[in-house]
């Protein structure tokens, strides 16, 4: 196993997951578990791809609130919007989680789900991190991918459990990760069918449907997947509850978090970060039982060569 998965360094953490796996994927021994009930999940942002400065979808949504903004002069002097407006992170971060929940709302709703899909296909096709200037979608981590492969070439079938938009992540999660479309689990706004002169269509309201995070991950995986995972891989407290519903089943099974320690490859943030923060998770990590990923000590390469 030795060129399986190269950019992770040859640490115990490396180690942990290929003895997890293949202790799972052993037919006959006393761990062995099903294919069918090889089941992985992982969190997006922060796990799969980075998430600082802020989460990339919120670049998203302060993009559609620019363009929709000439049809709503109102929010000129309404707040979120005159912040969000102005390209204001610190003016948006001060009106807290209902500032952020109205412009998710007001950017995400109010079209038809074709349309939705073409504007977030567009713009992540161009969109550039406003400090590495790559392209959000190139911002995944290498080891990751690699992880992935690795899981489906043993039996895993995986999906992704994020508290980011499920239509959002639709747009680039097959592309990217290798994982189809139905295998996405994460928060959504509602949607109602309507049919008028024989042309049906789905249209998004302007108003959250489910939000995906903390208590609501192990919610959305029994909606949308029926099964309780065997592996939980996140970075944050927002996945405690997703890795806590996973590990408490009969049988072998791997909640693991990753730590980001690296300040020179990527940032450095964990008890006090506003975005990502890993607090009770790192506190309770070891009690647990969990896996702890250090960025810094065990990974080799943490972006793909551009």
């Amino acid at each position: 196993m030795a060129d399986t998965l190269p950019s992770w360094r040859d640490t115990p953490t490396r180690a942990a997951l290929l003895e997890f796996v293949e202790a799972v994927g052993e037919e006959g021994s006393a761990e062995f578990v099903a294919p069918a009930d090889r089941v992985a999940v992982f969190d997006n942002d922060g796990t799969l791809w980075a998430e600082k400065p802020v989460y990339f979808q919120f670049y998203f949504v302060l993009d559609r609130i620019r363009s929709l903004a000439g049809a709503h002069p109102e929010w000129q002097q309404e707040q979120p919007f005159k912040a969000a407006i102005a390209g204001d992170l610190k003016g948006v971060a001060a009106t807290g989680m209902d500032g952020l929940l109205k412009l998710v709302q007001a950017s995400h709703g109010g079209s038809t789900m074709e349309a939705f899909e073409a504007q977030a296909g567009e713009w992540l096709a161009q969109a550039r991190h406003p400090e590495t200037g790559r392209l959000f979608t190139d911002m995944v981590y290498q080891p990751m991918l690699e992880l992935l492969d690795f899981l489906r070439a043993n039996g895993f079938t995986i999906y992704i459990v994020s508290g980011g938009g499920i239509d959002f992540l639709r747009q680039f999660s097959e592309r990217v990760y290798g994982i189809p479309r139905e295998r996405v689990v994460g928060s959504s706004v509602a949607l109602q069918y309507r049919s008028d002169g024989g042309q049906p269509r789905i249209e998004r309201l302007a108003k959250l449907d489910f939000i995906d995070d903390k208590e609501g991950k192990p919610v959305g995986i029994q909606r949308h997947i029926g099964r309780r995972p065997i592996l939980a891989f996140g970075n944050s407290d927002g996945d405690y509850q997703m890795l806590e519903w996973t590990t408490s089943g009969s049988g072998r099974r791997l909640g693991a978090l990753l730590h980001h320690t690296d300040s020179k490859r990527e940032w450095a943030y964990d008890h006090d970060s506003a975005v990502g923060r890993l607090d009770r998770g790192l506190n309770e990590a070891a009690e647990r039982g969990w896996l702890l990923v250090d960025m810094k000590r065990d990974w080799a390469r943490v972006f793909p060569a551009p």
